[in-house]
This record gives C-alpha cells, sequence and structure tokens, in this order.
C-alpha cells in the first residue's frame, strides 16, 4: 500500500541516496559550487576569568584544558601554533568555455597534510574540474599537485606533492566527542593574504544530514558554530588537542552553522584513495530516505525509525530478496538502523559476498529476508 503511495506522492525532505553511489557510471559530477559564505560572526568563549591558585587545579580537565564555564579558557595560540604546520592553502585553476572565448577561472580551498611523503586531504569540490592544482605550505612553500583519487560520496579528495619530511595531521577516532565540546577551524577563508584564519566555536550536532542544491546528501556531519567561510572547504575542525576530528565541508548561512565531514569516516576513505586510487563500497540495488515521524503518521505505518526504500534496481540483490519500494528497513544483522546515518556506516563495513540478514516493516507486517552483497559497479 505505501509503495503505491509513493509512487504518486512526492514525499515531503525525501532526498534520494543511491548506496551504489547515484551517478551515472562514467558520467563526470554535475558542478558544485564553493560553500556560500556565512554572514560575519565569530562566537566568543566566555570571558576568562581569574581564579586563586588554589582551585586551578581542581578547574582543570584530563587534558589539562581549563573548564571554560568554571575556570579560564587559555590562549588558543598554542593549539594554532602545533597545527598550522600541517595545515595547507589549496588554489586551482579551470578553463571555462564561453560564447566566444575560454577564460580562467580560479578558485581557493584547504587540506591538511595526512602523510610525511606529500599526500594532502581537502574536499573533492575544490578540485573538481581543475586544470590545475597549486598547494602552498606553512613555510611558504609552494608545489604543484595531482589528485591520486577523489570520492564524490564523502567529497573527499587526495592529492599528492613532491615533498617529504613534512609534518602531518593525526586523526581522531571520534568516539568520545560530544556536543559542546570547544572546536577550532584553520584554513584559507576567503582567500586572505597574510595566513591562515583561525575561528572558534563548539560541537553543536552529531550525526547531522545535509542536502546540496545538485541534490546530493551527505550524512553523519558534524555540525559546528565555528565559522566556516569559502575557502575554508577541505581545511581541518580540530579539537583542543590539535587533533583532526572532521573535515570542513559546508555551510548554512541562514543558520549560521558549518558542517565538517567525520573524521571516523574519512580516516578509512583516505587510506583507502591513498592506497587504491578509489574507495570500494557494497551494493545492494537501493535508493533510501529516512522515515520520519511525519511520513509515519501520514501514511499510519506501524514504527516511526527506519529507511524507506525510495527506488530499487529490479536486477539487484534487494529485488531478489524481496525488498520492494516503499518497505522500510529498520535492522541489519539485528542491529537497529533507526535512519541513514545510522545505516550507511554499518552497511559500508559490508564486503562483496556477504550475506546481511535485513528485517524490514512491509505494510503491518514485520518481515526478515537475506541479502548477498554485490561490488560497486559505480565506483571511479
Amino acid at each position: 500500500m505505501l509503495a503505491r503511495k509513493l509512487a504518486g506522492v512526492a514525499l515531503p525532505a525525501i532526498a534520494v541516496l543511491s548506496l551504489f553511489v547515484a551517478v551515472a557510471c562514467g558520467d563526470d559530477p554535475p558542478p558544485e559550487p564553493s560553500p556560500t559564505p556565512l554572514p560575519t560572526y565569530t562566537p566568543v568563549p566566555p570571558t576568562p576569568t581569574a581564579l586563586p591558585e588554589s582551585d586551578t587545579a581542581s578547574k582543570t580537565t584530563a587534558d589539562g584544558v581549563m573548564n571554560p564555564i568554571t575556570g579560564a579558557l587559555p590562549s588558543l595560540a598554542d593549539v594554532v601554533e602545533e597545527i598550522e604546520p600541517w595545515v595547507v592553502s589549496v588554489t586551482t585553476e579551470r578553463f571555462v568555455r564561453g560564447f566566444f572565448s575560454t577564460f580562467r577561472d580560479e578558485g581557493a580551498g584547504s587540506g591538511f597534510i595526512v602523510r610525511p611523503d606529500g599526500y594532502i586531504a581537502t574536499n573533492e569540490h575544490v578540485i573538481r574540474g581543475a586544470n590545475e592544482i597549486e598547494v602552498q605550505l606553512h613555510n611558504g612553500e609552494s608545489y604543484p599537485a595531482t589528485v591520486v583519487g577523489k570520492d564524490i560520496v564523502t567529497d573527499i579528495a587526495i592529492l599528492k606533492i613532491d615533498a617529504d619530511g613534512l609534518p602531518f595531521a593525526t586523526l581522531s577516532d571520534t568516539a568520545s566527542l560530544r556536543v559542546g565540546d570547544w572546536v577550532m577551524t584553520l584554513g584559507n577563508a576567503l582567500d586572505l593574504k597574510g595566513g591562515p584564519t583561525a575561528t572558534l566555536g563548539i560541537v553543536s550536532g552529531l550525526g547531522r544530514s545535509i542536502k546540496t542544491e545538485q541534490g546530493q546528501q551527505f550524512f553523519n556531519l558534524i555540525q559546528t558554530d565555528a565559522t566556516i567561510n569559502t575557502g575554508n572547504s577541505g581545511g581541518p575542525l580540530v579539537d583542543m588537542n590539535g587533533t583532526v576530528i572532521g573535515i570542513n565541508q559546508a555551510v548554512l548561512a541562514e543558520a549560521r552553522f558549518g558542517f565538517a565531514i567525520n573524521a571516523s569516516i574519512a580516516r578509512t576513505v583516505i587510506d583507502g584513495l591513498i592506497e587504491d586510487g578509489m574507495v570500494s563500497r557494497p551494493e545492494i540495488g537501493i535508493k533510501g530516505d529516512d522515515l520520519t515521524p511525519a511520513i509515519a503518521r501520514s501514511f499510519n505505518l506501524s514504527v516511526t525509525e527506519g529507511v524507506v526504500v525510495t527506488a530499487i534496481a529490479t536486477n539487484g540483490p534487494a529485488f531478489d530478496a524481496g525488498l520492494r519500494v516503499g518497505h522500510i528497513i529498520t535492522k541489519l544483522d539485528d542491529i537497529p538502523t533507526p535512519d541513514l546515518a545510522t545505516f550507511l556506516p554499518r552497511f559500508w563495513g559490508y564486503e562483496t559476498g556477504d550475506e546481511i540478514v535485513i528485517e524490514y516493516v512491509d505494510g503491518d507486517s514485520t518481515k526478515v529476508t537475506t541479502v548477498t552483497v554485490a561490488s560497486d559497479p559505480t565506483q571511479q
């Protein structure tokens, strides 16, 4: 019943995501503009308050950082000095064909060194369509860069420069990251002269999903109120220990929020791009979206959480296993999947040939089927 209704009703806020990358095999992804600049806004920490010497120890956290609520927040200059050597500026040149001539279009972004032998992480949209890419290090040296690999699903690209013995970043597993933790960005904001720009904020949310104007959707992002402007894309979001917790990606200008790719996801992608030039992902031939309470009420569903199947390949493993448009996936191997932010990281952990026991809701019935994972033929 839900499948028939879905076929004729435009569901609110449903963004289609292909688990095998929603881009036709062999086609280049559509151009994506640089992130929209936020209004000028820099979150300000609480005014430092001098504490009696006897109180200082009790106001200090385990990692030595003063609690900003009960004590004085120390200067962030030490953190900036620690991370600045491995943060880079990325400039690009594209040759765009006009009506009467071809003209040069320049772009700017950020990145950070992930290995001492010249591997650099940035956003895929920063270097998309670039004919020439140049990386400038903290010491002022500039190098031409080549693209080692890129992943449009997570918007991550890896560049390589001919240099060695470079300082490099450490990526966090973000398992202990909490809403309210202090974070900082450093990058080539607005392509301003005079070195990178640092901004301070907090983790405003975890597990966020956003959709681009081109319809591409990203999941499990870190939301922050640390100012992210055009040119910050691809740069690091770090904690107060100078450890990378995310890769700055996009902004929501009207809400003054920025979003960063979670480092726990980025680490696997970065390693795959460096080693193989691509990221291999599983595929079962479906597209899906979050089941929201509003949709559940509209269709009088028996569940309020899960992943709605919005499209399915008739020659894919999911269809062969009995899944159809309108079914709601609620568990993978008995692990609940209340939304895509939970579903995708778990699903991407499977390999070709693995069998997944999928629990799903069909109308008023809860059913179970087994799907055999295939490889993704659309990976670049």
